[in-house]
């Protein structure tokens, strides 16, 4: 009864200062305890995967994730592969700091671990660079493992062939397989395949064109790869050249027979212009000479017509007497008549 009387009074008399103050801590902890079992219950199943895989992820490392923005379950999921693998020197803050700059993460891990695996030296900063800059830096280290084989010429150009002349005047029609493996210490600003199809098909026109027979070449395709391998045809571009195979090799056009015939054709054109030019000029020439004869022909008769007049002014003036006319007349008659029996020309009377 004494007790009941008690608690009633407390409550007539009201809640202390300090009840007040432990109802407030008590809420306060009940808060930051739920917050916590949410944190916990967010990040629990990622963080226990990482601990029992010895990843090194802390509870810290995945809010400060959250907190970034960053891709939690990737960024521990490529962590627990790269410490499988055995790439210790991968910490998360690499993977997270790939991550914020746009890189492929998971790509990446996967490239370093073909890589130690196939024991090619290749650090994070190296393969980090080369994914930000665009390469699929996988491929590369699994280019490096197993080559590429490349054709020449491209079938994405169109190009069936590359065709060169040889001195003899004969196209040859040469296709090629180039096998290459990634050089990866300078994939970084190193040329691509389109490089390594345009050097090698450059060397197989010129290999052809210094043989002085198309026969050399079909006896020896080998020769064009062996003359195209040792000039050095990889500087600079991102693979090695491991080798370089002629896949077929056939006959073309006889290209010099076709280009001697067009000259010839040529050469025939100009001559006939040539000629008709020199056949016009002697047309020319002779319808001058003919002008000239009939001018210097009517000279002639104009000459002639002042005979007559000059032996009448002779009559007249007693130099000449009328037998020497008729002697005259006797030597033209007579010059006639030699003149017609030798078959000279015709006799004209004056």
């Amino acid at each position: 009864m004494n007790l009941i009387n008690t608690i009633l009074g407390q409550v007539a008399a009201g809640p202390t200062p300090m009840e007040i103050l432990g109802f407030v801590l008590l809420v306060i902890g009940l808060i930051i305890l739920i917050i916590g079992l949410v944190v916990v219950s967010s990040f629990f199943s990622i963080w226990l995967q990482a601990f029992s895989a010895r990843a090194n992820v802390s509870f810290y490392n995945l809010i400060g994730m959250r907190l970034r923005k960053v891709d939690s379950r990737q960024i521990v999921q490529s962590k627990i592969t790269a410490s499988q693998a055995g790439l210790e020197e991968v910490t998360t803050e690499m993977l997270e700091s790939h991550y914020l700059a746009g890189g492929r993460v998971p790509n990446v891990v996967r490239a370093m671990i073909a890589a130690h695996r196939a024991q090619i030296p290749l650090d994070w900063s190296k393969a980090a660079a080369i994914d930000l800059a665009g390469r699929d830096v996988l491929d590369a280290v699994q280019t490096s493992v197993n080559p590429k084989v490349i054709d020449v010429p491209n079938n994405a150009s169109g190009r069936q062939t590359i065709d060169g002349v040889a001195k003899d005047g004969i196209q040859l029609k040469v296709k090629a397989r180039v096998t290459v493996r990634t050089n990866i210490q300078q994939l970084i600003g190193g040329a691509t395949e389109e490089t390594i199809v345009a050097r090698v098909g450059e060397g197989i026109v010129t290999s052809i064109g210094s043989a002085d027979t198309y026969k050399h070449v079909m006896e020896n395709p080998d020769a064009i790869s062996k003359t195209v391998l040792h000039k050095g045809l990889d500087a600079g571009t991102a693979f090695e050249i491991l080798s370089i195979d002629i896949a077929d090799v056939d006959v073309g056009d006889n290209v010099g027979a076709k280009l001697q015939a067009d000259q010839a054709e040529s050469d025939k054109r100009r001559f006939q212009a040539e000629a008709e030019k020199r056949r016009a000029l002697a047309v020319a020439q002779e319808q001058e000479f003919k002008a000239t004869a009939q001018q210097n022909r009517a000279k002639v008769i104009e000459a002639e017509a002042q005979i007559p007049l000059a032996m009448a002014e002779a009559f007249r003036s007693g130099h000449l007497g009328i037998m020497d006319y008729y002697k005259m007349r006797n030597i033209q008659a007579d010059t006639g008549m030699r003149e017609s029996l030798g078959g000279s020309g015709s006799t004209d009377d004056k």
